[in-house]
């Protein structure tokens, strides 16, 4: 089996689930008791919180454990627009994440906001003057994903927040996808607020953080009994966060290594396909994406039929945001960027991991030549 998927999920770390197993037996205690077992799991909690915080370039009190990746998301964009009466305008990007788009639609629905969707090129990418044609004096957040998941596209965030900053509005970004692969530095990104998601760096699913400025008002979408500061009620997962801190840790450690070698692995497949598969397109921006993204069109085909094909040859990819699995409607992010919507339904997309081998690349290769001709053919 050949899995190149990684942007869907990775394999969980042996030392995630290592650093975890303590805290799943005999130090399972509620880190908000108080008694020994209680202060076992609020240190645990607090080496983790420290540890993320340290990735981010943050303070440990801006840091927010989440049950993941569209949890840290909704709380960002519900919290900041709701607790900062600046105005009632938002200006997110139409190749967000659905975690994203429906947070928006919400605040759209229930609460009044007026929100806008700013203009991509081509490639996905969201110019600083598009951003600058719709920010208006009552905006008080703009949400801009650092790498879209589906097509791999890095967006200019720190150009794009300087600009938010300079109208007086707030500004957050999406790097579920960008984790292990980009710097995640708040300062550098210039960023208020940050979304990661455990399993995109071989912690367990479940797990993710918002990265939030401590100073900032945040209303809460979860409520109970105060946990996280007030910001994200309920018991917190302390095993989880151990393992998220963990593979975050063991992530940004190997990132410089694994992103050339991948960004060179997935070079060659990329030229392998475009050269060998006839009216094969390339998604997203050739040079602004992710090192290990390779997302393609195969025109004449259905995107599905060629995935069981790879399957059936022993690789493993998708069609697109494995969020909208089983969906029959055409890729909102292949939209957006101009492919046609019967074009857009023929989408493939590669994701190589840190692991994936030269071997693996040149034998996906191969096999996608395969299954577009044996999927044309079926349909000639």
């Amino acid at each position: 089996m050949i899995f190149l998927d990684h942007a869907a999920t990775t394999p969980v770390r042996r030392e995630a689930l290592e650093a975890m197993w303590p805290y799943l037996t005999g130090s399972f205690g509620n880190p908000s008791s108080r008694h020994r077992l209680g202060d076992e799991a609020a240190q645990a909690l607090a080496w983790a919180r420290d540890e993320v915080a340290a990735v981010l370039g943050c303070r440990p009190g801006d840091i927010v454990f989440t049950s993941g990746g569209t949890e840290a998301d909704n709380l960002a964009v519900k919290g900041l627009a709701l607790a900062n009466p600046r105005g009632r305008h938002l200006v997110i990007s139409p190749i967000e994440h659905e975690a994203v788009l429906e947070s928006a639609d919400h605040l759209a629905r229930v609460h009044g906001f007026d929100v806008d969707r700013v203009e991509v090129d081509a490639g996905g990418v969201v110019r600083p003057e598009a951003l600058e044609r719709v920010i208006r004096p009552d905006t008080t957040l703009v949400s801009i994903q650092l790498a879209n998941n589906e097509v791999g596209t890095v967006q200019p965030v720190a150009e794009l927040a300087a600009i938010a900053h300079a109208h007086g509005a707030l500004m957050h970004t999406d790097a579920v996808q960008a984790a292990g692969w980009l710097p995640l530095s708040l300062d550098a990104l210039g960023v208020d607020a940050l979304s990661l998601a455990g399993h995109k760096v071989g912690a367990p699913k479940g797990t993710g953080v918002l990265a939030v400025r401590g100073r900032l008002p945040l209303e809460p979408v979860v409520h109970g009994g105060g946990q996280e500061r007030g910001r994200r009620s309920g018991t917190e997962n302390v095993a989880g966060a151990v393992a998220f801190a963990t593979a975050l840790r063991l992530a940004e450690a190997e990132r410089a290594d694994a992103s050339a070698r991948v960004r060179d692995l997935a070079d060659r497949l990329i030229a392998r396909v475009l050269a060998e598969v006839p009216e094969a397109r390339l998604t997203g921006d050739a040079v602004d994406r992710l090192p290990g993204t390779a997302s393609f069109v195969f025109p004449g085909t259905a995107g599905e039929a060629v995935l069981l094909e790879l399957e059936r040859d022993g690789v493993l990819c998708s069609s697109g945001s494995a969020c909208a699995a089983g969906s029959d409607e055409p890729s909102h992010v292949l939209t957006a960027i101009g492919v046609p919507a019967e074009v857009a339904q023929t989408a493939v997309r590669f994701t190589l991991g840190a692991e994936t081998t030269a071997d693996e690349v040149e034998e996906a290769a191969s096999a996608v030549e395969r299954a577009v001709a044996a999927v044309r053919g079926i349909g000639a």
